[in-house]
């Protein structure tokens, strides 16, 4: 029988060309991390419409080029960096940056950082403590994922985040994942945030990058939460409005503990969030809740994995969609039971608003159980803004476009009101950033 030789796009084939470049250099450990991510990667290639998990976002049609990968910092992009850095408000926290995917801590608030939380590069990280890679290696979904494992080949740098067993750090970190101006780059980079037992912390991210630049960007959050821990997780998604931008979540939830999620999503020409969370010990708790805020020809893709692994876990996962012009949105969520995790409780829901007839929003929610003692359950709803409340509203003297954007204010709180509000309540800042970032978002719409 002949083998099928695939052929590959001129994207495909400047990733390959491009790996020999980052061999080389790093430690053993992060060698080995890259070399089993470019086999997975040039085994799977750019993800396409025929990969079911892919289907409504066509990475290998999408992404038609690679861009050069992204260097080290130079001192003028790190001045023009800093610059950039004075007018992003700051959401509590000290300040710990990422600049093309390499941490810089010259742009950071190292000495701000509380009792119990240390922040590291992921690379040095790696030359002395080598056993970090096995937490790097990722679990099964993970690693059948193109996106990861294309992340993995190109890996440099990132942080090390570990908080200290016990701690009660509140709102500790405000990471920001910034891209730089200049010519178009490939910029990855890689976070292991490593929470232990007992311990509570916020912890916030950022996306930015500069607009008219058509930057891609990878990116990897993987959460370890200890027996008894709790680690509340704001994200915001506001790069550049030409980039292309994919991030992925991997979160491993021990006993008794609690993991909230929220991510908010306006930035991007084209974006994917993937969030694979997996419950390792029994009664714990999790709520995964996004808001997508889109406009134009954006599109963005949701796709989430929530595993119960163990029994007596609960998990919430609520995502809201806003979309306007001839915008995109896609929701792909999957709760899957294990035979052995009985006594689960999950429930998962999509809703979307559609501001005109030019939008389209693709929803497949789904369950796997494969345990008989459980509450499961799916929805997802779409359609406009409901006309007898725009009338009750306009009818009592508010024009139409303040009318518009309180109910979609209200549509959109739903998701972010109540994040913090469990055993950490440390994030307000961050609600009232989110919703800023929504009412900005309103104001300039066209």
């Amino acid at each position: 029988m002949n083998a099928v030789t695939p052929i590959r796009t001129s994207a495909e084939q400047a990733l390959i060309g491009a790996y020999g470049s980052v061999q080389g250099s790093g430690g053993e450990a992060l060698e080995a991390l890259r070399a089993a991510g470019f086999a997975r990667f040039e085994m799977l290639g750019l993800p396409h419409r025929r990969v079911e998990e892919w289907k409504y976002t066509d990475l290998r049609t999408m992404m038609r080029e690679a861009k050069p990968l992204a260097g080290v910092a130079d001192a003028a992009t790190m001045l023009a960096a800093k610059t950039s850095l004075y007018a992003l408000p700051r959401i509590g926290g000290a300040r710990v940056v990422v600049l093309d995917g390499c941490f810089a801590p010259e742009l950071s608030d190292m000495a701000k950082l509380p009792e119990g939380v240390s922040v590291s590069s992921l690379a040095d990280a790696l030359v002395h403590r080598p056993a970090i890679a096995n937490r790097l290696a990722g679990g099964a979904i993970a690693q059948a994922n193109a996106a990861f494992a294309l992340n993995g080949a190109f890996l440099t740098d990132g942080l090390l985040i570990e908080i200290a067993p016990g701690a009660e750090v509140g709102h500790a970190l405000d990471l920001v994942s910034m891209a730089s101006s200049g010519p178009s780059r490939f910029i990855t980079s890689r976070n292991l945030v490593l929470v232990g037992e007992g311990a509570s912390a916020g912890i916030v991210e950022t996306h930015i990058g500069p607009d008219g630049l058509d930057y891609q960007k990878n990116s990897v959050l993987q959460i370890v939460v200890g027996d008894g821990a709790t680690l509340e997780h704001g994200r915001r998604q506001i790069e550049g409005d030409q980039a292309l931008h994919i991030a992925t979540l991997e979160a491993e939830i021990g006993a008794k503990a609690h993991f909230d999620t929220l991510t908010l999503t306006t930035g991007a020409a084209i974006s994917r969030s993937q969030l694979f969370v997996r419950f390792a010990g029994e009664h714990s708790t999790a709520t995964l809740r996004g808001v997508s805020m889109l406009r134009g020809r954006q599109h963005a893709d949701t796709s989430l994995v929530m595993e119960h692994a163990v029994p007596h876990c609960d998990s919430r996962e609520l995502f809201k969609h806003v979309l306007d012009g001839e915008a995109h949105g896609v929701f792909q969520g999957k709760i899957i039971v294990a035979r052995d995790a009985q006594k689960t409780d999950g429930k998962m829901m999509s809703q979307t608003i559609m501001l005109n007839e030019g939008p389209a929003m693709d929803n497949k929610p789904e369950l796997e159980i494969f345990a008989d003692d459980v509450q499961c359950g799916h929805g997802c709803t779409c359609g406009e803004l409901d006309p007898d409340l725009m009338f009750y509203l306009k009818a009592r003297g508010i024009p139409h476009g303040e009318a518009e954007a309180l109910l979609i204010e209200a549509f959109a709180r739903e998701a972010i009101e109540d994040f913090g509000a469990g055993p950490l309540a440390a994030v307000e800042e961050l609600r009232e950033a989110m919703l800023g970032t929504i009412a900005e978002w309103m104001r300039t719409r066209k």
